[in-house]
Protein backbone atom coordinates (compact mmCIF):
# COMPACT_ATOMS: atom_id res chain seq x y z
CA UNK A 1 0.00 0.00 0.00
CA UNK A 2 0.87 3.66 -0.96
CA UNK A 3 2.21 5.30 2.34
CA UNK A 4 2.36 9.39 1.41
CA UNK A 5 1.41 11.55 -1.08
CA UNK A 6 4.62 13.78 -2.80
CA UNK A 7 6.04 16.65 -0.60
CA UNK A 8 6.88 19.78 -2.33
CA UNK A 9 10.59 21.36 -1.37
CA UNK A 10 11.70 24.13 -3.94
CA UNK A 11 11.74 22.49 -7.52
CA UNK A 12 11.38 23.33 -10.89
CA UNK A 13 7.54 22.92 -10.87
CA UNK A 14 7.46 24.90 -7.82
CA UNK A 15 9.81 27.75 -9.32
CA UNK A 16 7.91 27.70 -12.75
CA UNK A 17 4.43 28.30 -10.94
CA UNK A 18 6.44 31.01 -9.18
CA UNK A 19 7.72 32.77 -12.18
CA UNK A 20 4.18 32.94 -14.04
CA UNK A 21 3.22 34.58 -10.43
CA UNK A 22 5.89 36.76 -10.39
CA UNK A 23 4.70 37.87 -13.46
CA UNK A 24 1.04 38.97 -13.10
CA UNK A 25 2.21 40.21 -10.30
CA UNK A 26 4.83 42.72 -12.18
CA UNK A 27 2.17 43.02 -14.82
CA UNK A 28 -0.13 44.01 -11.81
CA UNK A 29 1.62 47.13 -10.46
CA UNK A 30 3.18 48.24 -13.73
CA UNK A 31 0.62 47.57 -16.09
CA UNK A 32 3.47 47.34 -19.09
CA UNK A 33 4.74 50.73 -18.13
CA UNK A 34 6.62 52.23 -15.56
CA UNK A 35 6.62 52.71 -11.88
CA UNK A 36 6.27 56.70 -12.17
CA UNK A 37 6.90 58.01 -8.52
CA UNK A 38 10.63 56.31 -8.54
CA UNK A 39 10.83 57.51 -12.22
CA UNK A 40 9.87 61.18 -11.34
CA UNK A 41 12.17 60.98 -7.99
CA UNK A 42 15.58 58.67 -8.46
CA UNK A 43 18.09 59.45 -10.87
CA UNK A 44 18.60 56.36 -13.63
CA UNK A 45 22.13 55.67 -12.63
CA UNK A 46 21.34 56.03 -8.79
CA UNK A 47 22.72 52.59 -6.81
CA UNK A 48 21.43 51.17 -3.43
CA UNK A 49 21.92 48.53 -1.01
CA UNK A 50 18.90 47.43 1.57
CA UNK A 51 18.76 44.60 3.82
CA UNK A 52 15.13 42.51 4.12
CA UNK A 53 14.09 42.52 7.70
CA UNK A 54 11.99 40.82 10.12
CA UNK A 55 9.58 43.14 11.69
CA UNK A 56 8.30 39.78 14.33
CA UNK A 57 9.74 36.29 15.47
CA UNK A 58 8.48 34.07 13.15
CA UNK A 59 9.59 30.77 10.09
CA UNK A 60 11.04 32.17 6.80
CA UNK A 61 9.44 31.17 3.67
CA UNK A 62 9.68 32.79 0.42
CA UNK A 63 13.19 33.39 -0.06
CA UNK A 64 13.99 31.55 -3.31
CA UNK A 65 10.81 33.38 -4.72
CA UNK A 66 11.81 36.69 -4.22
CA UNK A 67 14.96 36.41 -5.17
CA UNK A 68 13.38 35.37 -8.71
CA UNK A 69 11.19 38.00 -8.18
CA UNK A 70 13.87 40.43 -7.74
CA UNK A 71 15.87 38.99 -11.24
CA UNK A 72 12.67 38.77 -12.99
CA UNK A 73 12.71 42.94 -12.25
CA UNK A 74 16.42 43.38 -13.00
CA UNK A 75 19.20 41.18 -13.49
CA UNK A 76 22.04 43.14 -12.40
CA UNK A 77 20.24 43.57 -8.86
CA UNK A 78 22.64 41.17 -6.31
CA UNK A 79 20.91 39.13 -4.07
CA UNK A 80 22.59 38.03 -0.55
CA UNK A 81 20.65 35.69 1.17
CA UNK A 82 21.41 35.58 5.22
CA UNK A 83 19.30 32.81 6.43
CA UNK A 84 17.50 29.50 4.62
CA UNK A 85 13.93 28.50 4.41
CA UNK A 86 12.27 27.24 7.09
CA UNK A 87 14.77 29.03 9.95
CA UNK A 88 13.51 30.82 12.81
CA UNK A 89 14.01 34.44 13.35
CA UNK A 90 13.58 36.98 15.80
CA UNK A 91 12.44 40.73 15.22
CA UNK A 92 15.02 42.33 13.42
CA UNK A 93 16.89 39.88 11.58
CA UNK A 94 18.45 40.27 8.62
CA UNK A 95 17.01 37.89 5.80
CA UNK A 96 18.72 38.70 2.65
CA UNK A 97 20.69 42.02 1.55
CA UNK A 98 20.18 43.43 -1.68
CA UNK A 99 22.19 46.09 -4.04
CA UNK A 100 21.76 47.53 -7.48
CA UNK A 101 19.83 50.03 -9.36
CA UNK A 102 18.04 51.73 -6.76
CA UNK A 103 14.78 52.77 -9.03
CA UNK A 104 14.61 48.26 -9.75
CA UNK A 105 15.17 47.76 -5.60
CA UNK A 106 11.83 50.35 -5.33
CA UNK A 107 9.65 49.17 -8.03
CA UNK A 108 10.47 45.47 -6.61
CA UNK A 109 9.92 46.39 -3.21
CA UNK A 110 6.33 45.55 -2.29
CA UNK A 111 6.83 42.29 -4.61
CA UNK A 112 9.46 40.95 -2.64
CA UNK A 113 7.43 41.17 0.29
CA UNK A 114 4.22 40.55 -0.51
CA UNK A 115 5.78 36.81 -1.23
CA UNK A 116 7.95 36.50 1.67
CA UNK A 117 4.87 37.95 3.76
CA UNK A 118 2.74 35.60 2.71
CA UNK A 119 4.70 32.24 2.74
CA UNK A 120 6.29 32.88 6.31
CA UNK A 121 3.02 33.75 7.55
CA UNK A 122 1.87 29.95 6.09
CA UNK A 123 5.15 28.43 7.51
CA UNK A 124 5.06 30.09 11.19
CA UNK A 125 1.30 28.90 11.46
CA UNK A 126 2.84 25.68 10.60
CA UNK A 127 5.36 25.80 13.22
CA UNK A 128 2.80 26.49 15.50
CA UNK A 129 0.46 23.13 15.01
CA UNK A 130 3.60 21.09 14.53
CA UNK A 131 4.71 22.12 17.95
CA UNK A 132 1.42 21.62 19.14
CA UNK A 133 1.47 18.00 18.51
CA UNK A 134 5.07 17.11 19.60
CA UNK A 135 5.41 14.20 21.33
CA UNK A 136 2.18 12.30 19.69
CA UNK A 137 2.28 10.29 16.15
CA UNK A 138 0.43 12.64 14.94
CA UNK A 139 1.80 14.60 11.68
CA UNK A 140 0.15 18.28 10.40
CA UNK A 141 -1.06 17.89 6.99
CA UNK A 142 -2.05 20.93 4.69
CA UNK A 143 -5.04 20.16 2.37
CA UNK A 144 -6.40 22.31 -1.50
CA UNK A 145 -8.23 25.14 0.23
CA UNK A 146 -5.28 27.15 -1.10
CA UNK A 147 -5.30 30.25 -3.90
CA UNK A 148 -5.55 29.63 -7.09
CA UNK A 149 -2.17 29.51 -8.48
CA UNK A 150 -0.24 29.80 -5.59
CA UNK A 151 -0.70 25.84 -4.18
CA UNK A 152 2.87 24.67 -5.06
CA UNK A 153 4.29 27.73 -3.14
CA UNK A 154 1.76 27.38 0.28
CA UNK A 155 2.71 24.09 0.29
CA UNK A 156 5.99 24.51 -0.23
CA UNK A 157 5.98 26.90 3.22
CA UNK A 158 4.31 24.35 4.84
CA UNK A 159 6.86 21.75 4.35
CA UNK A 160 9.11 25.08 5.56
CA UNK A 161 7.36 25.55 8.25
CA UNK A 162 7.93 21.95 9.48
CA UNK A 163 4.33 20.30 7.64
CA UNK A 164 3.26 17.51 5.49
CA UNK A 165 1.73 17.87 2.40
CA UNK A 166 -1.41 16.21 1.17
CA UNK A 167 -2.50 15.90 -2.24
CA UNK A 168 -1.05 18.62 -4.32
CA UNK A 169 -4.07 17.67 -6.86
CA UNK A 170 -6.74 15.96 -8.10
CA UNK A 171 -4.06 13.96 -10.55
CA UNK A 172 -1.87 12.48 -7.71
CA UNK A 173 -4.21 10.46 -5.68
CA UNK A 174 -8.01 9.29 -4.70
CA UNK A 175 -9.65 10.46 -2.40
CA UNK A 176 -13.37 9.63 -1.95
CA UNK A 177 -15.34 12.22 -0.29
CA UNK A 178 -18.65 12.67 1.14
CA UNK A 179 -20.23 14.00 -2.38
CA UNK A 180 -19.08 11.33 -4.64
CA UNK A 181 -20.16 8.88 -1.80
CA UNK A 182 -23.69 10.88 -2.33
CA UNK A 183 -23.89 10.66 -6.23
CA UNK A 184 -23.07 6.96 -5.77
CA UNK A 185 -26.26 5.96 -3.26
CA UNK A 186 -28.56 8.44 -5.05
CA UNK A 187 -27.99 6.63 -8.83
CA UNK A 188 -27.95 3.45 -7.56
CA UNK A 189 -30.78 0.81 -9.51
CA UNK A 190 -33.91 0.41 -7.17
CA UNK A 191 -33.68 -3.23 -5.25
CA UNK A 192 -36.22 -5.23 -6.68
CA UNK A 193 -39.56 -5.48 -5.27
CA UNK A 194 -38.40 -1.98 -3.04
CA UNK A 195 -40.68 0.48 -2.48
CA UNK A 196 -40.20 3.90 -3.75
CA UNK A 197 -39.50 6.47 -1.21
CA UNK A 198 -41.95 8.71 -0.13
CA UNK A 199 -39.56 12.05 -0.67
CA UNK A 200 -37.76 11.12 -3.52
CA UNK A 201 -35.19 14.33 -2.73
CA UNK A 202 -34.90 13.11 1.16
CA UNK A 203 -30.85 12.04 0.03
CA UNK A 204 -30.12 14.54 -2.31
CA UNK A 205 -26.77 16.06 -1.61
CA UNK A 206 -26.49 13.72 1.85
CA UNK A 207 -25.41 10.07 2.26
CA UNK A 208 -28.30 8.31 2.81
CA UNK A 209 -28.27 7.36 6.69
CA UNK A 210 -26.81 3.27 6.92
CA UNK A 211 -25.61 3.43 3.67
CA UNK A 212 -22.40 5.63 4.10
CA UNK A 213 -19.89 2.66 5.34
CA UNK A 214 -21.12 0.02 2.83
CA UNK A 215 -20.96 2.98 -0.02
CA UNK A 216 -17.61 3.77 1.27
CA UNK A 217 -16.67 0.10 0.93
CA UNK A 218 -18.10 -0.29 -2.44
CA UNK A 219 -16.19 2.86 -3.64
CA UNK A 220 -12.97 1.37 -2.38
CA UNK A 221 -13.09 -1.40 -3.89
CA UNK A 222 -13.60 0.08 -7.24
CA UNK A 223 -11.09 2.65 -6.80
CA UNK A 224 -8.71 -0.66 -6.65
CA UNK A 225 -10.31 -2.01 -9.41
CA UNK A 226 -9.81 0.74 -11.69
CA UNK A 227 -5.99 1.02 -10.65
CA UNK A 228 -5.20 -2.60 -10.61
CA UNK A 229 -6.81 -2.65 -14.71
CA UNK A 230 -4.13 0.30 -15.47
CA UNK A 231 -1.79 -1.08 -17.42
CA UNK A 232 1.45 -2.46 -16.09
CA UNK A 233 4.43 0.01 -15.28
CA UNK A 234 1.65 2.90 -15.12
CA UNK A 235 2.84 5.08 -12.23
CA UNK A 236 -1.22 5.67 -10.98
CA UNK A 237 -1.40 1.62 -10.38
CA UNK A 238 0.52 3.31 -7.07
CA UNK A 239 -1.45 6.23 -6.12
CA UNK A 240 -3.03 6.75 -2.93
CA UNK A 241 -6.74 5.62 -1.99
CA UNK A 242 -8.34 7.56 0.90
CA UNK A 243 -11.23 7.61 1.67
CA UNK A 244 -14.05 9.76 3.63
CA UNK A 245 -16.38 8.86 6.46
CA UNK A 246 -18.91 10.11 8.99
CA UNK A 247 -19.45 7.36 11.30
CA UNK A 248 -17.46 4.67 12.82
CA UNK A 249 -20.68 2.26 12.05
CA UNK A 250 -18.96 -0.19 9.81
CA UNK A 251 -15.47 0.90 9.94
CA UNK A 252 -14.09 -2.51 10.01
CA UNK A 253 -16.11 -3.13 6.45
CA UNK A 254 -14.16 0.36 4.93
CA UNK A 255 -10.84 -1.16 6.38
CA UNK A 256 -11.34 -4.49 5.08
CA UNK A 257 -11.75 -3.20 1.39
CA UNK A 258 -8.12 -1.59 1.85
CA UNK A 259 -7.76 2.06 1.37
CA UNK A 260 -4.67 3.82 2.30
CA UNK A 261 -6.03 6.59 4.59
CA UNK A 262 -9.28 6.62 6.34
CA UNK A 263 -10.31 10.05 6.75
CA UNK A 264 -12.28 10.82 9.82
CA UNK A 265 -14.49 13.86 9.24
CA UNK A 266 -15.47 16.34 12.22
CA UNK A 267 -15.25 13.15 14.77
CA UNK A 268 -14.97 14.41 18.31
CA UNK A 269 -11.66 13.00 20.61
CA UNK A 270 -14.01 9.84 21.60
CA UNK A 271 -14.99 8.82 18.25
CA UNK A 272 -11.63 9.71 16.82
CA UNK A 273 -9.79 6.99 19.63
CA UNK A 274 -12.48 5.07 18.95
CA UNK A 275 -11.54 4.68 15.39
CA UNK A 276 -8.06 3.94 16.22
CA UNK A 277 -9.02 1.22 18.91
CA UNK A 278 -11.40 -0.61 16.02
CA UNK A 279 -7.89 -0.22 12.98
CA UNK A 280 -5.83 -1.40 15.50
CA UNK A 281 -8.23 -4.18 16.61
CA UNK A 282 -8.47 -5.09 13.45
CA UNK A 283 -4.77 -5.13 12.34
CA UNK A 284 -5.92 -3.13 9.14
CA UNK A 285 -2.34 -0.80 7.75
CA UNK A 286 -4.45 2.26 6.71
CA UNK A 287 -3.72 5.08 8.38
CA UNK A 288 -6.16 7.38 9.95
CA UNK A 289 -6.65 11.20 9.29
CA UNK A 290 -8.28 14.12 11.29
CA UNK A 291 -10.06 16.69 9.62
CA UNK A 292 -12.74 19.28 10.57
CA UNK A 293 -12.96 21.30 13.72
CA UNK A 294 -9.22 21.43 13.81
CA UNK A 295 -7.71 24.73 15.75
CA UNK A 296 -5.02 25.66 18.37
CA UNK A 297 -7.32 25.09 20.88
CA UNK A 298 -8.47 21.53 19.93
CA UNK A 299 -5.06 20.19 17.69
CA UNK A 300 -3.87 18.84 21.07
CA UNK A 301 -6.41 17.02 22.45
CA UNK A 302 -6.96 15.24 18.62
CA UNK A 303 -3.46 14.22 18.29
CA UNK A 304 -3.70 12.35 21.87
CA UNK A 305 -6.41 10.10 20.31
CA UNK A 306 -3.45 8.24 18.40
CA UNK A 307 -4.93 9.45 14.92
CA UNK A 308 -1.97 9.80 12.17
CA UNK A 309 -2.79 12.46 10.34
CA UNK A 310 -4.25 15.85 10.71
CA UNK A 311 -5.01 17.78 8.17
CA UNK A 312 -5.63 21.74 8.72
CA UNK A 313 -7.56 23.73 6.28
CA UNK A 314 -6.18 26.71 7.83
CA UNK A 315 -2.51 26.31 7.52
CA UNK A 316 -2.87 28.27 4.09
CA UNK A 317 -6.23 29.85 4.09
CA UNK A 318 -5.73 31.33 7.47
CA UNK A 319 -2.27 32.60 7.94
CA UNK A 320 -1.65 35.98 9.24
CA UNK A 321 0.82 37.99 7.06
CA UNK A 322 4.51 37.99 8.59
CA UNK A 323 5.87 41.24 9.04
CA UNK A 324 8.92 42.19 6.76
CA UNK A 325 10.39 45.15 5.54
CA UNK A 326 13.20 46.84 3.32
CA UNK A 327 15.52 49.15 4.80
CA UNK A 328 18.13 51.11 3.24
CA UNK A 329 21.80 50.77 4.57
CA UNK A 330 24.40 53.46 3.89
Amino acid sequence: MATEFDQLDWNAEVEDDCRQLVRLAVREDLDRAHDWTTVSLVEPQKLGRAAIVARQEGIVAGLPAARLALAEMDSRVEWTQAVEDGARVAPGATLATVAGPARSLLTAERLVLNFIGHLSGIATLTRRYVEAVAGTNARIYDTRKTMPGWRRLEKYAVRSGGGHNHRTGLFDAILIKDNHLALMATHQPPTPGATATANPGATAGRVPSGCSSAGAASAVRRARNFLSNLPPGDVRRDMIVEVEVESLGGLEEVLAAGPDIVLLDNMPPEKLRAAVAVRDAVKSPAELEASGGVNLQTIAAIAATGVDRISVGGLTHSAAWFDVALDWLN
